[in-house]
């Protein structure tokens, strides 16, 4: 028998599985004895008041031949002489597009520009400790895409674009912590990721896929309306009549590429603004009422968002415990971001705060036609690289300071690796961001009381949100809407917003081209 339960313990309670099981047993009318185990559907903590609970929805089994439902496995077909499908860009997108063209008995040609997942480590260290940044390989480019070094947040639970239950599966298959099926915010951990991606990638290639690393497509091959495969650095060629475009929100040639061959783009909105860290210490007293975090807490989080004349301010990969890294494609831009190892055990809380842009706001840039809105990030991004001193270093100022309009003539210590230069944000960012900026944090001041402080830090700038331009496609067949056989897919195309979506997103495009050949 199989029976749903809700608990509302303490978080030492909910720690404990001992307690878990008895009160289970008990809320379901069994005696203990008759519980064969008990199965976490979702768990989740409410800091909402000073009394902090943990909610768990539980399945509670009984019976002798009862048991927990296993995760469903990967089981591969052997695709080294089938179908092959270029898969281009090995981010989540990518990955799991090429996972599920294998289960379709499809064989997927993965290039990749950058390096292997941990061949990507050598140049990340670079810009920290050179200011070097490889233009293909880095904290975006690279196996595993940018989310491999930058986190590993699975917060999606929408099933708008599809269910994303076969993600989570393959993902714990490969390695992640089965709780990513059942924590209301369940994160991988850029300490954890590396291991997981290799372990994806080994079972691409023994299902007989291929991976070609360290080579940039630099054209498509078009004939009429339909594309025949692609063009990679090298001058090489690779054929197929079956093209996925999975390259990230960072990849701005291919757009270049595609407007070159005449594959439709067009606008949309996307976010910029800064990235805001404060001690961890100081997040966990507001979220947690003052309570000690203690051992069964997490490191407290928070999402943060208002409207300011017309447009959104909001909170945006939120990393409790973690790190500001440095996520620039090109050598002259400073681009940040953040992450958090597994263990979110940082004294360091940062998260993006970004203000929302609409096409309409771009009309200082409509020389640039559809590519409007990457013309205003790189030009925000060159002038953080002048603020923070033509290096890695990046502009930094105190958030009350920034606030108020007042230059900061010292900075606290801060997690960014390369380093921060203090530079007035207030004088130098966009008036239609920067006011909106500080409108915001005034406001989250008021809802979280001790936000606004100058223990915190803003640093410059979080520009890479998403993608300014999507490649549109048919709604029907995920083919794009002029140029048969080339599927635009995840967060680079404009259909995604994070690992999850973007690895869903792949997956539905492989079965789209499955369905095509009949296969599924």
């Amino acid at each position: 028998m199989e029976k749903q339960v809700q608990i509302n313990l303490s978080p030492a309670a909910a720690a404990d599985e001992t307690t878990i099981r008895k009160i289970a047993a008990s809320l379901s009318g069994i005696d203990l004895s008759e519980l064969t185990a008990l199965r976490v559907i979702k768990r989740s903590v409410d800091a909402r008041k000073k009394n902090i609970r943990v909610n768990l929805i539980v399945d509670v089994i009984s019976g002798s031949n009862e048991a927990i439902p296993a995760i469903a496995p990967f089981i591969p077909l052997n695709v080294s002489l089938k179908q092959e499908v270029i898969v281009v860009g090995a981010g989540p997108a990518g990955l799991f597009a090429a996972l599920r063209l294998i289960e379709l008995g499809l064989r997927p040609v993965i290039i990749e520009r950058g390096r292997d997942v941990s061949s990507r480590k050598k140049d990340i260290a670079r810009i920290s400790r050179e200011q070097i940044v490889d233009p293909d390989s880095n904290y975006c480019f690279g196996e595993g895409g940018a989310g491999t070094y930058s986190d590993g947040k699975l917060y999606t639970r929408s099933k708008k674009r599809g269910d994303n239950t076969r993600v989570l599966e393959l993902l714990c298959f490969h390695g992640t912590n089965p709780n990513i099926m059942y924590e209301a915010h369940p994160h991988l951990g850029t300490d954890k990721l590396p291991g997981i991606i290799t372990e994806i990638r080994k079972s691409i290639l023994e299902a007989g896929g291929q991976f070609l690393m360290g080579k940039k497509v630099i054209d498509f091959i078009i004939e009429g309306d339909s594309i025949k495969g692609v063009v990679t650095s090298g001058n090489e060629y690779f054929r197929s009549p079956f093209v996925i475009l999975a390259t990230g929100h960072s990849a701005r040639d291919i757009y270049d590429i595609c407007k070159n061959r005449g594959v439709e783009l067009t606008m949309k909105a996307f976010a910029m603004g800064v990235r805001v860290e404060h001690p961890q210490e100081l997040i966990d007293k507001i979220q947690y009422h003052g309570n000690p975090r203690g051992e069964f807490l997490p490191a407290s989080s928070y999402n943060l968002a208002k409207q300011i004349d017309g447009r959104g301010v909001y909170s945006f990969c939120m990393c409790p415990g973690g790190f500001i890294v440095p996520s620039a494609t090109m050598q002259e831009e400073v681009v940040v971001n953040g992450m958090s190892p597994s263990g979110r055990n940082s004294p360091y809380a940062n998260s993006g705060i970004v203000v929302e842009i609409k096409p309409e706001d771009l009309n200082k840039y409509s020389s640039f036609g559809v590519m409007a809105g990457l013309e205003f990030q790189k030009e925000l991004e060159r002038e953080a690289w002048k603020n923070g001193g033509h290096t890695q270093r990046a502009p930094a100022q105190r958030l009350a300071d920034f606030v108020a309009g007042e230059n900061s003539s010292s900075l606290p210590k801060v997690s960014y690796f390369p380093g921060v230069t203090s530079s007035p944000l207030h004088n130098w960012f966009p008036k239609a961001i920067g006011r909106r900026l500080r409108d915001g944090f005034r406001l989250f001041g008021q809802v979280m009381n001790g936000y606004l402080t100058n223990e915190a830090v803003v640093v410059g700038v979080e520009s890479r949100t998403s993608s300014p331009v999507r490649i549109p496609r048919d709604p029907e067949n995920l083919q794009h809407i002029k140029i048969r056989g080339l599927y635009p897919c995840g967060e680079g195309s404009g259909y995604a917003g994070g690992i999850v979506s973007s690895a869903v997103d792949g997956m539905r495009v492989a079965d789209s081209i499955g369905k095509t050949m009949g296969l599924s």
